[in-house]
């Protein structure tokens, strides 16, 4: 994908340089440089314990590095940073939770103010402007927990939204999700790439968004791989990194990664076109 011509030439919005990370005496991984350009779509791969998730935390400045720095929009990053979205892997919310939809989109718009929330002027135009961009506004005044995964999901990325962001980190935001609302939610999250805005895409199933990626970090074994799809997604480069026999197949229009460790255990996934429905495959 080409980020806009307005930001081409700019600084990176993400800047991650010399990092490592550790969970308790292990190391994750270390070395890692990373720049992320405005409009750029970068998917994150692995398997589960590889630390993508605590890549995205270190980023929200919630997980200190055990090395290196990583700088936002050419600032340090920090907690609570409002130039970052972050779109969390959908969990359904309880069915008697009575906040209405629009409420937990405002909290995206209001939700960092100390005490009450005091209306401002703008706000509800913004909420209603978020859940109209996020396809929700038919059900705007219900309550959260009557509705669906996938219209839950859509609302937690208008929250991710409020601010425009110039970096949107999404944390297997699709899971659990059929195949319509798969294809909603990226679009969101393309429109805002579209817009200039970075995105850190963590992902078991590469499926739905492979062709809005620009390029993949795959991290496996405390090592990891940096390139395009057609690069990394290969058997040569897969099997070099885990250090074992790793296949990529095709099927059709279909890429399957057969063979490939998952949580240091066994797992594989499907490489697709974004209209592919996803089919793990397990090794």
């Amino acid at each position: 994908m080409t980020a806009p011509l307005h930001a081409q030439d700019s600084a990176p919005v993400l800047a991650i340089r010399g990092a490592g990370l550790q969970r308790g005496d292990r190391e994750l991984w270390s070395g890692l440089d990373l720049d992320v350009a405005h409009g750029e779509f970068i998917a994150v791969l692995g398997p589960s314990g590889s630390g993508k998730t605590t890549l995205l935390r270190s980023i929200l400045g919630l997980q200190p590095l055990s090395s290196g720095s990583i700088r936002v929009d050419g600032r340090p990053a920090q907690r609570g940073d409002r130039r970052i979205g972050y779109v969390p892997q959908q969990r359904p919310l309880p069915p008697d939770t009575s906040m209405r939809a629009r409420d937990l989109v405002a909290l995206g718009v209001n939700g960092t103010r100390f005490g009450l929330p005091i209306p401002r002027r703008g706000d509800r135009a913004r909420v209603d402007a978020l859940l109209e961009s996020a396809g929700a506004s038919h059900y705007a005044e219900r309550p959260v927990g009557l509705l669906s995964g996938g219209e839950q999901q859509r609302l937690r990325v208008g929250q991710a939204l409020a601010d425009d962001p110039v970096l949107l980190l999404c944390d297997e935001p699709l899971s659990g999700l059929d195949l319509a609302n798969q294809r909603g939610i990226t679009g969101i999250i393309d429109r805002q790439r579209r817009q200039g805005a970075g995105v850190l895409f963590v992902t078991h199933d590469i499926n739905p968004i492979l062709g809005l990626v620009d390029r993949i970090l795959y991290i496996a074994g405390g090592r990891f791989v940096l390139g395009t799809p057609d690069e990394v997604l290969q058997s040569r480069v897969l099997t070099e990194l885990y250090g074992t026999a790793v296949f990529v197949l095709r099927a059709g229009d279909r890429l399957v990664v057969v063979g490939a460790p998952d949580a240091e255990g066994a797992h594989a996934h499907e490489a697709a076109d974004p209209s592919a429905g996803h089919s793990g495959a397990h090794a």
